[in-house]
């Protein structure tokens, strides 16, 4: 058995982190892939845990081994996943889920196709722009600037299998743990997860 690919994008600030986290510790079969980054650690933040922290050295050599199922470079960062570990990871049936952009995830289902995207839209520019303020992460450039990159990355929605507008945190959870499990459910491997029952009913 298998597990099922996800992969999450949104313009910064939508939400998509806090859904994320939410949604693993709902669903105990799902794992999150952590993200190797050229970018500076944030208060808080753990290496190996939030990300893995490298220098562009480091994480130029992955590139060349091979070792990233997608990379990009974002906001003068570059970010990466580990592709073994995915295929690791969705091979002891565990189901995966990827938080990048729409380019790390229009890479990811080039190489693997059955991906489930979901893209995670804000309820307007106005709640958008509030959001990146409050978190108090950035400065006033920088806030411009993720408007500006938001327009881009919203252009890409379309490209997902999914779209979830996080107004209402709860009813926004619901909508990624619906679409994570009816995944599960038509997947293959729940019939397998039943054959012994099926076995038995139609003898």
């Amino acid at each position: 058995m298998s597990g099922n690919l996800f992969t999450v994008s949104a313009p910064s600030g939508a939400g998509k982190t806090s859904l994320v986290n939410a949604a693993l510790e709902a669903l105990p079969d799902l794992r999150m892939s952590v993200s190797h980054t050229t970018r500076a650690m944030r208060p808080g933040e753990k290496d190996g845990v939030n990300y893995n922290f490298v220098d562009e050295q480091t994480f130029t050599e992955l590139i060349q081994a091979g070792d990233f199922l997608e990379h990009a470079l974002v906001f003068g960062n570059f970010y990466g996943t580990s592709e073994s570990w995915v295929r690791e990871t969705l091979a002891a049936g565990y189901d995966v889920i990827l938080e990048i952009d729409w380019q790390g995830a229009s890479q990811v289902r080039k190489i693997i196709p059955e991906t489930v995207g979901i893209f995670i839209l804000p309820p307007s520019r106005d709640i958008l722009r509030e959001r990146l303020t409050n978190r108090g992460q950035d400065n006033a450039d920088v806030i411009e600037q993720r408007m500006s990159e938001a327009r881009e990355e919203i252009s890409h929605y379309s490209e997902a299998d999914y779209v979830v507008v996080n107004d209402n945190f709860q009813t926004a959870l619901q909508e990624l743990q619906a679409i994570i499990l009816s995944a599960d459910l038509s997947n293959k491997k729940d019939f397998q997860k039943h054959q012994a029952l099926i076995s038995e009913l139609l003898s």
